[in-house]
């Protein structure tokens, strides 16, 4: 009798090892030590795979993947809930959702449904790195802390010996664009949106580089003085490059929310359900803040937040800085493609 309870529990054990869970997560973006700790304590073996831009998670979930936890970012979620693809989500099954930061939850909330869909996971925002003794000295006079470093031609021209980098990021561009010449994406016609983001143009033959990874590693060699970033790879070249300084520029910065989602087609729901519970649970939460150099989603009055921002006050936007910064807003459909069509032809131009 022993002897087969032994072997039961092998089994039994042996099936549970086996199990996998499968994400779809932006690059780099979970501490590979915890999901090694996941599986020790879960038997559950974690798959990760990762994208570096919304279009590849888009055209993941329109061609119905069977990933079971995916990393949307807040301002896809209007979209992909309308479409349905993202199963609502039971929050009774995740004991630690009560430590998420309120202000967090609040915000989501302005996005129909989204709270019965997501938890936030990761958060920052969207400013520029810049080598200032580097980029004053080619600028040629006092340097404005202005997005115009990048999105005029003429002081763009200026600095574009020392190396400038723009994100490969249609709709986070074109945000912080319009937003720098007084206007909101959302409300813009797409006469607007087709002629503003034209007008960079001349700015792209300017830029040494246009991707969403690859700046990093330039900014710390000390080929770029200015690029724009978000805040969580500022900090990775700030780590590299002493010189580095992140700055939210004085028309504002972007503030972006990623977060936890189950797929409709999501083949083991319950198994992205324990995964969730782990990552949103407050000492992990802070270990992947870590990792990533990205906002962990903790109220900021909470011990481990509290200590976490003293250690890493780049990880932190200041009250101040936050006064200065938007939510990136949530677009159509409609309105996502001649965006997405118009910063194809500006970035022909760089071909």
């Amino acid at each position: 009798m022993k002897r087969l309870l032994a072997l039961l529990l092998l089994l039994a054990s042996t099936a549970q090892a086996t199990e996998v869970v499968r994400i779809y997560g932006w690059k780099d973006y979970v501490d590979p030590q915890v999901l090694e700790d996941f599986q020790a304590q879960t038997g559950i073996r974690v798959d990760y795979q990762g994208f570096t831009t919304s279009d590849e998670l888009l055209q993941a979930l329109d061609a119905g993947t069977d990933h079971d936890l995916v990393m949307p970012s807040h301002f896809m979620l209007e979209q992909l809930i309308a479409e349905g693809h993202l199963a609502p989500l039971d929050t009774r099954q995740l004991r630690h959702y009560a430590s998420l930061d309120p202000w967090l939850l609040s915000t989501l909330a302005g996005i129909t449904s989204a709270n019965r869909h997501i938890v936030p996971y990761m958060w920052g925002s969207i400013g520029m790195v810049v080598d200032p003794e580097q980029a004053q000295t080619h600028f040629a006079g006092p340097l404005p802390n202005s997005w115009s470093l990048l999105f005029d031609p003429q002081q763009a021209a200026r600095l574009s010996s020392c190396g400038l980098g723009l994100l490969d990021a249609a709709e986070e561009t074109s945000s912080l664009l319009l937003n720098y010449r007084g206007r909101r994406l959302s409300a813009s016609s797409d006469r607007q949106i087709v002629r503003q983001l034209r007008s960079l143009e001349p700015v792209v033959p300017l830029l040494r580089t246009m991707d969403n990874w690859a700046f990093v590693d330039e900014l710390v060699a000390g080929r770029l003085c200015l690029a724009m970033a978000w805040s969580g790879h500022a900090v990775r070249a700030m780590e590299g490059n002493a010189q580095l300084r992140y700055q939210i520029p004085d028309e504002g910065a972007a503030i972006y929310i990623d977060t936890l989602a189950i797929p409709t087609h999501a083949a083991n729901p319950q198994l992205a359900y324990r995964l969730i519970d782990f990552l949103i649970d407050p000492p992990v939460a802070i270990r992947n803040a870590h990792a990533t150099r990205f906002y962990p989603p903790l109220p900021s009055t909470a011990p481990a937040m509290q200590s976490f921002a003293a250690e890493h006050p780049a990880q932190v936007l200041t009250a101040e800085q936050r006064r200065r910064s938007y939510l990136l807003e949530s677009l159509p459909p409609r309105q996502k493609q001649i965006i997405d069509d118009t910063w194809a032809r500006v970035r022909a131009v760089r071909q």
